[in-house]
């Protein structure tokens, strides 16, 4: 067997990359490691990098020999200049080349919940996989809608077999903790400039306050959230699984995640809360159909979310890195 894993040096792919390796379930497997702007270092002798861009028909060719299953996780975001070459082209001429060849087995495509508008648009109730797409505005949520359908529908024509994770906001390390934070080192969004004025934004930021936001019905802000463990683990557990064939999975906590609840965890560490109006959606990703067919379940909650984040310390080689624009 043999696995192409695209987008292996972003923050999904260096924590799937040594966890496929050290699973005995995948020990007889090969690697190819498909990067472009970043490599990945590696001196495990089931791993090959190429270098290059999906949007190149040989780098593709030349990536997918020999591969039974590939593991789509290249993604930009809003960037227009390379959106139709990585998530359009790039995907085209990988399914292309993959359905052609006769050790192709699965292909698993990592999505978002931006293909169902995660906060931008409202439900009455929790999102399933049935749920129609709604994208949000913006190149990225465009391209992962055109992404799934195109996928879909190679299943449909020609028999592929096809895997698809929709996953929300991925933390990892501190990621949760600067999410909230008010001044540039916010990670993620929205940008607070967006929805607070600019004598009152600069007067949180001189005080030791917390933001906490509140929907457009007025209640405080729930938004879906994942680890990039629990992420890892569904993946895992989807590759090569004759269940996920031919399947769409919502990968999120069991709950999404209450933006008062955080601020009341941040009030017992002497935090003041800051209300914020927004004029977003509370909204559940529903994820029982992967606990019932995949036999998954997340393992970080609310709390150990955010003890994870808070009590994170990096060192002098673990900058913060932003692996998307936007």
């Amino acid at each position: 067997m043999k696995l192409l894993v695209t987008g292996a040096a972003g923050k999904v792919g260096q924590a799937f990359l040594p966890a496929f390796l050290a699973e005995q379930r995948f020990s007889d497997f090969e690697v190819v490691a498909l990067c472009n702007n970043r490599a990945i270092e590696t001196d495990d002798r089931r791993v090959t990098v190429i270098r290059g861009s999906m949007a190149d028909e040989q780098v593709v060719a030349r990536a997918l020999e020999g591969v039974s299953h590939v593991v789509h996780l290249a993604a930009v975001k809003e960037s227009p200049d390379l959106a139709i070459d990585v998530a359009l082209k790039g995907l085209y001429l990988l399914l292309d080349r993959f359905r052609r060849s006769e050790k192709g087995r699965q292909f698993l495509l990592l999505s978002g919940d931006c293909v169902v508008g995660h906060i931008f648009q409202g439900y009455a109730a929790p999102i399933t996989e049935a749920a129609p797409r709604r994208a949000y505005p913006g190149v990225y949520a465009l391209t992962k809608v055109m992404e799934e359908v195109m996928l879909e529908q190679f299943g449909i024509q020609y028999d592929l077999g096809y895997t698809i994770l929709r996953a929300p906001w991925i933390m990892e390390k501190d990621d949760f903790r600067y999410a909230f934070a008010l001044d540039d080192t916010q990670f993620g969004g929205p940008p607070w400039e967006t929805l607070v004025e600019a004598d009152d934004l600069a007067k949180m930021r001189n005080g030791d306050v917390f933001p906490a936001m509140r929907d457009a019905e007025g209640g405080f802000l729930k938004r879906n959230f994942i680890h990039v463990d629990d992420l890892v683990r569904a993946i895992l557990l989807s590759i090569d699984n004759p269940d996920a064939r031919g399947e769409l999975f919502n990968i999120a906590m069991n709950e999404p995640v209450d933006y008062g609840a955080v601020a009341a965890l941040m009030e017992t560490n002497g935090r003041d809360r800051a209300e914020i109006a927004t004029p977003f959606h509370s909204n559940w990703l529903d994820n029982a159909k992967a606990r019932k067919v995949l036999g998954w379940k997340p393992s970080v909650g609310l709390e150990e979310l955010f003890e994870r984040a808070w009590n994170y310390r990096r060192g002098e080689n673990d900058p913060r890195i932003v692996w998307y624009p936007g």
